[in-house]
């Protein structure tokens, strides 16, 4: 790309130049953020999204920084970004699920254009920003109820070239732990199953903006267009990564209480005790333990807790 017209949603990019709009979700009110950066000079494509989950700040505020920064003067290629997904999730400050048919846009790629909002809306994105891409890169963070160490996740499609430039993205994003899971249904998987080398990066939590999961976020952006061509220069250094080849998520099994005792980027050991879950009296209702070992990866921060929430999550070395 660079070299034609680019026209997603409203926005129309001539090359050279930078446009802002809206895509929109037939069918539904959502309206996303969108900016197109079409380089006056050809090369690959990149899109980037954040606010799949509307209450992850950091990665929403560094895609609304990083689009007004560029310059498609010293872009090569076309970048891609859509500032917030789930916009209703956003102003409804809701965790996890889209307000308009409590579903996790992130567990419904490649959607559906029949569908609820959370199946067409990830009908919309996938068809319209992320199947156009050549890289994709999916911005999250815990989310108004999560803490965490940084991560990325990433999927092992089978496809060896495809699986060398998705660990090549994350090595560039500079995050020390590289997760292979998959989650049904999820952005990354999607892509990296219609062959788009794709990463998502996990920075921040708990309903805070903080300087230091936006740096990881900016820098990691940063470092990806310069590692793929589309920004002059080379990527700054970043630590070796360490990559988890297990990822074990626990899920509550009662409607009550939880009281964690472990932290993220804590080291458990399978069947270590690592909190419990109480009644509205305060009565034990389960005791909580590893299922493996490794890294806390996230940890819920918010007592309140109902059957199947997400409680922590641990990735091992396989």
């Amino acid at each position: 790309m660079g070299q034609d017209t680019l026209s997603i949603g409203t926005v129309r990019a001539a090359p050279g130049t930078k446009a802002t709009g809206f895509l929109d979700v037939p069918g539904t009110p959502i309206r996303m953020p969108l900016t197109v950066v079409n380089g006056a000079a050809p090369g690959p494509v990149l899109s980037i999204t954040a606010g799949v989950h509307g209450g992850e700040y950091p990665g929403i505020e560094s895609a609304i920084r990083t689009a007004a920064a560029l310059d498609a003067r010293d872009v090569r290629g076309t970048v891609i970004i859509v500032h917030i997904v789930d916009v209703p999730a956003f102003h409804a400050r809701t965790i996890y699920v889209c307000p308009l048919d409590g579903k996790n846009p992130n567990r419904v790629f490649p959607g559906n254009p029949a569908g609820t909002a959370s199946e067409r809306l990830a009908h919309t994105l996938f068809s319209e920003v992320i199947a156009r891409a050549e890289y994709y890169v999916d911005l999250h963070g815990g989310d108004l109820n999560e803490a965490l160490v940084p991560f990325t996740i990433i999927l092992e499609s089978g496809t060896p070239e495809v699986d060398a430039r998705t660990l090549d993205l994350a090595r560039a994003y500079g995050i020390r732990y590289v997760v292979r899971g998959r989650v049904a249904g999820g952005t990354y998987a999607a892509a990296a199953q219609r062959g788009i080398p794709a990463i998502l990066t996990e920075a921040g939590g708990q309903g805070l903006l903080e300087e230091d999961a936006l740096q990881i976020h900016l820098r990691g952006l940063r470092n990806v267009m310069r590692r793929v061509g589309i920004l002059p220069g080379g990527p700054e250094a970043a630590d070796a990564i360490t990559v988890l080849t297990e990822f074990h998520w626990v899920t509550s099994g009662h409607a009550g209480l939880f009281y964690p005792s472990i932290a993220p980027g804590d080291r458990v050991t399978r069947g270590q005790r690592v909190g419990e879950t109480r009644d509205y009296f305060g009565r034990r209702l389960a005791e909580v333990t590893s299922p493996g070992d490794g890294i806390v990866l996230f940890t819920v921060t918010t007592p309140a807790t109902n059957p199947q929430d997400p409680l922590f999550a641990v990735g091992g070395p396989g």
